[in-house]
């Protein structure tokens, strides 16, 4: 039996528009987003907004403080190379509970990344690259880890806005990631370990940029 179809709604329609400008890149950080310029650029109320708003907040893709507009935050150098310091153990325990198993939530998101047309806009990579990591840290089973993962995700996916110029040809984040999952599921314990570190690592160069793995 086919369910229905649930509508989206004006709320759900407008922080999805609002979350794909800012994990695109086209809203950068320190940008405020007040209340009255969104719901004239997008013809709705301003409680509309309102709430939108406080999705993306809630979400960690926006900040808000008293009197002040909601904005992108900004995710420094400095705070990608904390996330990793944090992230690193955590994906250490996620390839210790599952190297030599095959992830099918993981795979299923690597396969849309792959089928993503050239034109796709990046945070449909972005949000295909968070499913593929996240279906790894469930696969282990834990409720504690996926907790403790989800604090990450904002920053991350934040994070990952930087990448968008170092990974112009898609098909290159998708056969690291290729790469990565053939390591895990292949095993042994060691080398899936080692190649999870491998991904993780020298995510910034020496000129600032991001390299590698988010």
């Amino acid at each position: 039996m086919t369910l229905p179809l649930r509508p989206v709604s004006t709320v759900g329609a407008l922080a999805d528009a609002l979350r794909s400008r800012v994990l695109s890149g086209e809203i950068p950080p320190g940008t405020a987003l007040p209340e009255q310029e969104i719901a004239a650029s997008y013809g709705v109320a301003r409680p509309t907004v309102r709430e939108a708003l406080a999705s993306l907040v809630h979400e960690g893709l926006l900040r808000r403080e008293r009197n002040r507009s909601a904005y992108v935050p900004e995710v420094t150098l400095s705070d990608l190379e904390d996330l990793m310091y944090v992230r690193r153990p955590l994906e250490d325990l996620m390839a210790r509970a599952v190297a030599g198993r095959t992830v099918p939530g993981a795979e299923a998101a690597l396969h849309r990344m792959a089928a993503l047309p050239a034109d796709a806009p990046w945070s449909e990579a972005v949000a295909e690259h968070m499913a593929l990591h996240q279906a790894l840290i469930e696969a282990v089973g834990s409720p504690r880890l996926e907790r403790l993962y989800g604090v990450l995700a904002a920053e991350t996916r934040l994070g990952l806005v930087r990448l968008r110029e170092v990974y112009e040809d898609r098909d290159v984040l998708v056969a690291e990631h290729r790469e990565l999952l053939d390591a895990i599921a292949n095993g042994p314990e060691e080398a899936a370990r080692a190649a999870v570190a491998a991904h993780l690592s020298h995510s910034w160069g020496g000129d600032g940029r991001v390299h590698r793995h988010l």
